[in-house]
């Protein structure tokens, strides 16, 4: 019987059809060269299109002379739920993949930590947040899930746009918001907006239909999907970013030589590296672009207003954070979380959690 018959329907048939895509975990040698299956990031996006797809079809093969051929797909094109990645990289499922945190900590809020709402509003703190808590998410994924932490990427950062003029966050209220996780909907709904969870291909059939007025998205992102076209409005102040962890199931990646383990850690490394400073430079290029203003270069020219951040919206984000953010992540968390908080992020933000 073929693979492909003896896939059953219904839950188990995605399951069963992903196992054959990436049997073997760092699959087999064949023509001298192993071939590994890498599931990567959002698809059409900027991260995806122009870093991740890159690498692991060409440049892996070039850093390891010949010996590793990777093939990758975009996990929202390969039929997987983003909620359901982590489980299936421990699985052994996919061997190789990439997980949005902020899509994962529906199931592990714990994850998420590095970038809850309104808790990094620039790229300096994001970075200073992640080098902080790093090693506790490291630590996690190796123990809960079996999986080998590579790499950490992150997207431009996310926005609120909207269709009818705004001057900063409290003018949200009573309007309907996209959001993409339950940390933003609660940040959303202390403003006095109703969140609406939308997936990202959604947004624009969202937008259009009036389903919701504003959509919380990346600056670039959001110009490429065309929302320049159908708001007038964009805030310049990051909500979230979009934070990713690459790794490898713990079996495919002990199943790879110890030169070509140095080799792919050393490449994924480049790699988020380029990613890092991409996400700063195209959050301003989309803002840039967005606004039809000279700086933008690789977008398409719109004719939005940007909001600029004010100090009342940065007295009402720090706000948010301590009083509603951070008290209900806790609260879906529990007390490792607030261990973990209060080791790692209290002394960089200078707020402790509190257990219930």
């Amino acid at each position: 019987m073929s693979i492909a018959r003896g896939c059953i329907r219904g839950a188990l048939a995605l399951l069963c059809c992903l196992a054959a895509w990436a049997a073997g975990g760092a699959a087999s040698a064949q023509d001298g060269a192993l071939r590994i299956k890498v599931v990567g990031g959002l698809a059409d996006v900027s991260q995806y299109v122009r870093y991740e797809e890159p690498f692991w079809r060409r440049r892996i093969t070039e850093l390891t002379q010949g010996r590793i051929v990777a093939e990758i797909a975009p996990f929202d094109r390969a039929g997987i739920r983003g909620q359901e990645m982590l489980q299936l990289m421990r699985l052994g499922v996919v061997p190789f993949g990439t997980a949005l945190l902020a899509i994962s900590s529906t199931e592990e809020p714990e994850f998420n930590a590095v970038d809850l709402p309104a808790l990094s509003p620039d790229m300096a703190t994001l970075r200073q947040t992640l080098s902080a808590f790093r090693p506790h998410l490291e630590e996690l994924l190796r123990e809960r899930y079996g999986i080998e932490l590579l790499g950490v990427y992150t997207y431009p950062a996310q926005v609120v746009f909207c269709t009818r003029p705004f001057n900063g966050l409290a003018e949200l209220s009573g309007r309907r918001v996209r959001t993409s996780s339950v940390g933003q909907s609660e940040m959303i709904q202390a403003l006095g907006a109703t969140p609406v969870v939308t997936p990202f291909a959604e947004i624009m059939p969202a937008i259009r239909s009036g389903v919701v007025e504003c959509a919380i998205t990346g600056t670039l992102s959001g110009n490429a999907v065309g929302l320049h076209e159908v708001t007038s409005h964009v805030h310049a102040m990051a909500i979230t970013w979009g934070i990713s962890v690459f790794g490898a199931n713990a079996a495919a990646w002990a199943s790879l030589p110890a030169e070509l383990q140095a080799a792919m850690r050393a490449g994924v490394a480049e790699l988020e590296q380029e990613i890092w400073a991409a996400a700063d430079r195209e959050t301003g290029e989309g803002l840039a672009c967005n606004a039809g203003q000279p700086a933008c270069s690789t977008g398409r020219r719109g004719s939005m207003t940007v909001v600029p951040v004010s100090a009342s919206d940065d007295e009402r984000r720090r706000r948010l954070l301590t009083e509603v953010v951070l008290p209900r992540w806790v609260s879906r968390c529990g007390p490792d979380c607030v261990e973990a908080w209060n080791r790692r992020l209290a002394p960089v933000f200078g707020i402790q959690a509190r257990s219930e």
